[in-house]
């Protein structure tokens, strides 16, 4: 659990008397709180973005609250101390254990070599009920190119593929432009190990430029036999409705696009209003708001 300090969250907000009209599953929510932290240029501690859920009730209330069926949890995360996500990981059991079927989750771990030992015990958590993926950022240090990587950063990495190979999961990877989470250091990854493991591109790659890049590739990635998975969080409209608009047409990828908000970091209203308000087929929103994720993370929840 974490060693940081808890007031309830939540307790504002109302729970949905109508539905958007939907069956919707989230598979990108975060969950636990994060400490404020002097972000930037801020003198003083800053806490961006407020709490996600730390209880099996705050969770059910978040969810009532936004009419989502079933979501796959994430550690909360976002300041540089390395141990603070890895806190959240026995509460993700906890609240997948708690969760009646209708709550799968990701482990945190890194490919750091300096986090090897917190990567083994989280790895220690991958075969409890719920656990449908593993989650990895490059926002904390590192790099997604394994052309920079060197043999301790290889290992580490290895280790962590070999275990969701082994259990047939995902990897969450947080995309954004530039740095070591930019989509091209991806792209190398993708190519040596996209064929046999699962990788889900957070946030479609990431800004626009992440967001143009992937798009050319897509079509060659899944015809490729890459298995290729994203979310359309954080993503903008342009290349959300350009890639809904050609899957409508081809009929390619329409199994690998998931809907996720990603609270408590943005919002479900408008992550909701980005594929409800697409011209596409009510077909490809049913797959992407539930049907693709209940195929790959809840059928196989216990």
């Amino acid at each position: 659990m974490s060693t940081y300090g808890h007031e309830p969250v939540l307790e504002q907000e109302t729970p949905l008397t109508m539905g958007f009209g939907r069956n919707v599953y989230s598979v990108h929510n975060h969950v636990g709180d994060l400490p404020p932290w002097p972000f930037y240029e801020s003198e003083v501690p800053i806490s961006p973005a407020e709490p996600g859920p730390m209880t099996t009730e705050e969770l059910n209330h978040f969810m009532k609250c936004r009419g989502i069926e079933k979501t796959l949890i994430i550690p909360n995360y976002g300041i540089p101390v390395q141990a603070q996500p890895f806190s959240h990981n026995k509460r993700v059991v906890q609240l997948c254990q708690e969760g009646a079927g209708n709550v799968a989750g990701a482990l945190w771990v890194s490919g750091l070599p300096q986090n090897s030992d917190l990567t083994d015990e989280a790895l220690q958590l991958i075969h409890e009920p719920g656990i449908r993926a593993l989650k990895m950022s490059y926002l904390l240090g590192g790099t997604a190119d394994p052309r920079k990587w060197d043999e301790p950063t290889l290992r580490q990495h290895e280790k962590i593929f070999q275990a969701a190979m082994e259990k047939d999961i995902a990897i969450h990877f947080h995309t954004s432009p530039g740095g070591g989470s930019d989509i091209l250091g991806f792209f190398e990854l993708i190519k040596r190990w996209g064929k046999d493991m699962k990788i889900h591109l957070v946030h479609m790659g990431g800004g626009v430029s992440g967001h143009i890049r992937l798009l050319s590739q897509w079509k060659d990635l899944i015809e490729g036999g890459f298995q290729v998975y994203l979310d359309t969080s954080w993503a903008i409209g342009f290349a959300v409705r350009n890639l809904l608009q050609e899957v409508d047409k081809t009929g390619i990828g329409a199994d690998r696009i998931m809907f996720g908000c990603d609270e408590p970091w943005s919002d479900y209203e408008s992550e909701f209003w980005k594929i409800q308000g697409a011209r596409i087929s009510d077909e490809i929103k049913e797959r992407i708001f539930w049907g693709n994720a209940q195929e790959q993370y809840f059928t196989k929840l216990a």
